[in-house]
């Protein structure tokens, strides 16, 4: 045996425990996870520490929005009394504090972390030359077990015309100095609907093309359809099947029902494609499904028994709390131990303001599970913390087990309809009824009330006096 550098315990011929591909939020939770079991690793990364959550996602798209929400409420206040405005974004200015944070995060939630857990991290562009083997920039890299977290990064379909237009993702277009004066998102899901709201809150005429949160419940999508046509954003709920520069430089979009859209930039917001490009799966004997992500069982296992993958090149749900527990649970089984996920009750946000928010199944997945369901729907204008906000544009929808009463999904458009999750998440996960919903205390003029007073429709559809 020997110590390296970093004070790990390796063998003679330098073999490490533990070898990871990437360094972002899948990638971190592996290499905790193995130095926690006393064991050696090493991460390897070949671009910027912290992966996709950090630098390009997660966290600058949430600040952005937040700063984009600040000026439009400024400039719509309901709040006719309190008169207040907003003048022109400085782009440059707001750009250089999101790097800015986004350094300071770097440094406190990865290299400091990698150094308090003593794992090390080797900088270089990994590739598998056999089903045991790694090499890093050409050096040869032994381990008794590897995980890949590659992550993923946007994908640009190949419609007609689009190598003639430069489109923008939400990774470049986060990175932009200069306001457009207008701009197309294509694409309704997740990351569509928050580029679109991000980019008009900071004052950019904005057409989406595309269903709007096609995987929302329909009273939740109709909601933010409400909202987007008050903030000024058109919505042309048809697919984009061609692209187009225009004479005076412009974009246009042309959708499968011939409607004609333009724009001054693109954005396609149409979904990712697995960071594996280089990484030599096919001689590690790696198998990856029709969109390219690796194919992994319960266990995050991998066709190749020496290599687990964990996060979004996993075809995991794309959160990075789910990369998280991946990431534990393949260094757990590449180590010896293995481990699966519990995904009772998984939430996600979509940062839109108001946020979309869900827990566990819609309305439509609890039938197709098999459910004899019941649902009802509370809307924004019966929840005191909406009205003492005078905005009253939301929902929440509760679907509930019939006979048994269980909770079966939590559904919101609401201010702040993430922090509601997490309330749903246990009552979801523990098997909570919609009557011990109903029965537990919940602060007034919170926003999370609201679970208890959508729950008390279940016992009767009259209307209640405030806490009664």
């Amino acid at each position: 045996m020997r110590w390296n550098l970093y004070g790990l315990v390796m063998d003679n011929e330098g073999t490490w425990d533990l070898v990871v591909i990437g360094t972002g939020g899948a990638a971190m939770a592996a290499g905790i996870e193995a130095r926690s079991r006393g064991k050696s690793v090493l991460l390897v990364e070949h671009g910027v520490l912290g992966g996709t959550c950090l630098n390009v996602g997660c966290i600058p798209s949430k600040n952005l929005l937040a700063a984009a929400d600040r000026r439009h409420q400024a400039m719509v206040s309901p709040f006719p009394s309190v008169p207040t405005g907003a003048a022109l974004v400085d782009l440059p200015a707001l750009m250089a504090q999101k790097h800015d944070l986004i350094d300071r995060l770097r440094q406190a939630k990865y290299t400091h972390v990698a150094d308090a857990h003593g794992f090390r991290v080797k900088y270089g562009h990994a590739r598998f030359i056999d089903q045991e083997t790694l090499e890093v920039d050409g050096e040869r890299v032994a381990a008794r077990a590897y995980v890949v977290a590659t992550g993923s990064a946007a994908h640009v379909p190949d419609l007609g015309g689009m190598d003639t237009v430069d489109p923008l993702t939400s990774t470049t277009a986060m990175e932009q100095q200069n306001l457009p004066g207008s701009m197309v998102v294509v694409g309704g899901g997740y990351v569509g609907l928050e580029q679109a709201q991000l980019w008009a809150h900071l004052g950019v005429r904005v057409t989406v093309v595309g269903r709007l949160a096609p995987h929302a419940e329909p009273e939740v999508a109709d909601v933010l359809r409400e909202v987007f046509a008050d903030d000024g954003i058109t919505v042309v709920e048809e697919r984009a099947v061609a692209v187009e520069r225009t004479g005076n430089g412009d974009v246009l979009v042309r959708t499968d029902l011939g409607h004609e859209v333009t724009g001054h930039r693109l954005l396609i917001a149409t979904g990712r494609r697995a960071n594996t490009n280089g990484l030599g799966l096919d001689a590690a004997g790696i198998s990856t499904d029709d969109r390219g992500f690796i194919t992994v069982d319960r266990y995050q296992r991998t066709s190749n028994p020496r290599v687990h993958a964990a996060g979004d090149v996993s075809g995991a749900a794309q959160h990075v709390y789910v990369a998280a527990q991946t990431g534990h649970a393949s260094a757990a089984g590449a180590l010896g131990q293995p481990t699966t996920v519990d995904y009772r009750g998984l939430p996600a946000v979509t940062f839109t303001t108001p946020q979309l928010a869900s827990a566990g199944l819609t309305e439509e997945q609890a039938l197709a599970a098999g459910y004899d369901c019941v649902c009802r729907v509370l809307g924004a204008q019966d929840i005191p913390r909406a009205l003492v906000n005078r905005d009253t544009r939301g929902v929440l929808k509760l679907v509930v087990a019939a006979g048994t009463g269980r909770v079966l999904g939590v559904h919101a458009a609401l201010d702040g309809a993430g922090d509601v999750m997490l309330a749903a998440t246990y009552a979801i996960k523990y098997g909570l009824t919609v009557d011990q919903l109903a029965d537990t205390w919940a602060p007034y003029l919170t926003m999370s009330e609201a679970l208890r007073i959508c729950a008390g429709l279940f016992r009767s559809d009259k209307p209640t006096s405030c806490c009664a």
